[in-house]
């Protein structure tokens, strides 16, 4: 059940300094995010966790890669601020009685960027961003215990996957059913072909999306690790335009993101060709989140069409290539 800014009341007295801070719900998507104001001036975000989606392992093992990126990369992203006792992640009771968990954020200033804007220039950005991170994590020595999901075609297209399955989303008929359904014969097929060799495959954000993403003038920021895992690389490029594949404007996104993770990083041809398998299996993933979602503005204002956009989409990648040369 979602929470309303008078019941995370409870959550607050696990930080020093903010009982009776003020908050306001700016995001409710997977989570809860609640802007937190102090009598005193400062701000934070506080992230209240969906109950039964991931873990305290898994929490806790995304905040240590936020740790190690903080210390070992400049990337601007999230600081996790520990509670009274030391830890970054609390454990609350809830009004209903139910045990919640919450983590505490500084405040990054900063708006959301949209399409039809151009943003070809930010693209570049989250290109190196994504490199970055993904170099990070072909050398770091992750704890022995850490635990992430992983997002492969099992997890995104069977019908048990944790976003739902996709062949009950609103849209699915019969008008548009047998072109997904070959769909998803392909993507299992070309992601077995591509392989999961270290090179390609590892820990990535996995929802680098124009929401999770903040820009403040010259400085853009990177937030919400909550849904990082083990997947290919190139899915990260698939996140950042999600719920906007359709739009004209990707083709030079898509140009401007490969060059610049390129000075970072090298993909070689198997790599730029997975691009297009990886955007497939990320639509496939909303439209599944849209269905398991159906209650959320953001599930709400992307449903109309989405399954028949994708089945368009669906179409020129079975025929050769999503976005021709």
């Amino acid at each position: 059940m979602p929470m309303t800014s008078m019941d995370v009341g409870p959550a607050l007295q696990r930080w020093p300094g903010l009982n009776g801070a003020r908050t306001n719900l700016v995001n409710h998507s997977e989570n809860q995010t609640f802007r937190v104001d102090t009598a005193d001036g400062q701000c934070f975000m506080l992230r209240v966790h969906r109950a039964g989606y991931q873990s305290t392992l898994s929490i806790q093992s995304e905040l240590a890669w936020l740790q190690a990126l903080q210390r070992d990369t400049s990337l601007p992203i999230p600081q996790p601020i520990a509670g009274c006792d030391g830890e970054l992640l609390q454990h609350f009771i809830a009004p209903d009685g139910s045990v919640r968990m919450a983590v505490l954020f500084d405040y990054i200033p900063g708006h959301e960027p949209v399409l039809p804007d151009n943003l070809d220039g930010l693209f570049g950005t989250l290109g190196s961003y994504a490199a970055t991170l993904h170099q990070h994590v072909t050398t770091w020595q992750r704890p022995a215990d850490f635990e992430r999901p992983s997002w492969q075609a099992a997890t995104i297209l069977d019908i048990d996957g944790p976003w739902g399955d996709w062949r009950v989303a609103p849209g699915v008929a019969a008008h548009n059913r047998p072109i997904l359904d070959r769909l998803d014969a392909m993507l299992w097929q070309r992601l077995a072909d591509y392989g999961m060799d270290a090179d390609r495959y590892g820990l990535i954000h996995a929802d680098m999306r124009l929401g999770n993403v903040l820009v403040d003038g010259e400085n853009v920021s990177l937030i919400d690790f909550d849904d990082c895992g083990f997947c290919w690389f190139t899915y990260d490029f698939a996140a950042a335009i999600s719920f906007h594949e359709t739009s004209p404007a990707i083709p030079a996104l898509r140009s401007a993101w490969i060059e610049h993770y390129q000075t970072v990083r090298p993909l070689n041809e198997r790599d730029l060709k997975s691009i297009d398998s990886m955007v497939m299996l990320r639509r496939m993933a909303l439209l599944a989140w849209i269905g398991s979602h159906a209650e959320t503005q953001l599930a709400q204002q992307h449903m109309p069409g989405f399954a028949d956009g994708t089945a368009a989409l669906a179409e020129c990648y079975l025929r050769g290539a999503i976005w021709p040369e």
